[in-house]
């Protein structure tokens, strides 16, 4: 086949990533149901390329490879976690990923078919939820828009991690990193990780500073969350104000909280109202460093995490990349 052949047939390819262990293997049946249909209405326009899952970050291996073979779009198929690997597999040592030399034409566009358990950013734009017609709909038509990424750096991490959704960091991704262990109980998963992380939790003082500021110290810090869009943990309108095409992140922190002020104000939390009460504070930023104060017997236990999957430890950078992809609404 002639290059110019092959060229042309990439940028009609859209490789779906599926996890098909997926929210309790309930991805794998859908994606198995909906196979039919989107052969018929998107087929005749492009080649479905199929590619399966088989671990933890195996999604991230199969989007960097179609997207340097030059596919029209890779679209991730599953919750918010395969989402969060096919997104990282856009960006390979802190850059946006290039096509192969040969194979010009647009960029590959990221799209989604929310079919997990959280399906928090599919919230955020109001799809409705494993609603595979829906789905084909979306990428039928093809609409796209340039999004902002949010970008995390941990000095001990030689590899930046990327996110859409929502990082944070302290209890909330404690809760998150517990709650991955439950994901075959559903959205209770969140739940029974809050309680499990409340068990040895410890409101800290961190030292903070916004856009390259001034640092200054947060006393006893809950949790902080510093969010591209508005949803995470199940639902949670954490940052009720995000917005992923503003080119700015909503960084929201909760100070002093007990475990009954959350059991109190939980419905502020799904509410989004949260962030006019006593002890919340909000704040739009570009970047965020948050570090411990120093305390040798309590120092390296802060987690961090994004769209749900745990990265490590504080020290950490937030920043936002704006406009960084398209992406299929």
């Amino acid at each position: 086949m002639a290059p110019d052949a092959l060229t042309t047939s990439a940028q009609r390819d859209y490789v779906f990533v599926v996890n098909p262990s997926g929210a309790n293997g309930r991805t794998g049946q859908q994606w198995k149901k909906m196979m039919p249909d989107l052969n018929s209405r998107l087929g005749k326009d492009c080649n479905i390329h199929e590619a399966l899952t088989t671990g933890p970050l195996h999604a991230i291996e199969i989007a960097r490879e179609a997207v340097r073979d030059g596919a029209a779009a890779v679209v991730a198929v599953g919750g918010d976690g395969t989402l969060h690997e096919v997104l990282n597999g856009f960006f390979d040592d802190g850059k946006l990923v290039q096509s192969r030399e040969g194979r010009p034409g647009p960029r590959t566009a990221l799209g989604l078919i929310p079919m997990g358990t959280g399906s928090d950013l599919a919230r955020h734009f109001g799809w409705n939820l494993n609603d595979r017609h829906q789905a084909i709909d979306r990428l039928v038509k093809g609409h796209k828009r340039r999004i902002d990424v949010g970008r995390v750096q941990l000095p001990d991490d030689k590899v930046d991690r990327y996110f859409l959704n929502v990082a944070s960091l302290h209890l909330s991704a404690k809760a998150g990193y517990f709650a991955s262990m439950y994901k075959k109980l559903g959205n209770l998963c969140y739940v029974i990780g809050a309680l499990q992380a409340f068990r040895s939790h410890e409101n800290r003082d961190l030292r903070m500073r916004t856009d390259g500021g001034e640092w200054t110290v947060v006393p006893k810090v809950t949790a902080t969350c510093v969010g591209n869009a508005k949803y995470f943990g199940g639902g949670m309108n954490i940052t009720p104000s995000a917005d992923p095409f503003n080119g700015g992140l909503e960084v929201v922190s909760l100070m002093d909280y007990k475990w009954y002020d959350f059991i109190l104000k939980m419905h502020t939390l799904y509410q989004g109202t949260h962030v006019h009460l006593d002890k919340v504070t909000t704040n739009s930023v570009q970047t965020l460093e948050v570090e411990e104060v120093e305390n040798e017997s309590r120092k390296g236990n802060v987690f961090v995490q994004a769209d749900g999957e745990h990265l490590g430890f504080l020290p950490a950078k937030f920043s936002i990349l704006p406009e960084q992809l398209d992406f299929i609404l």
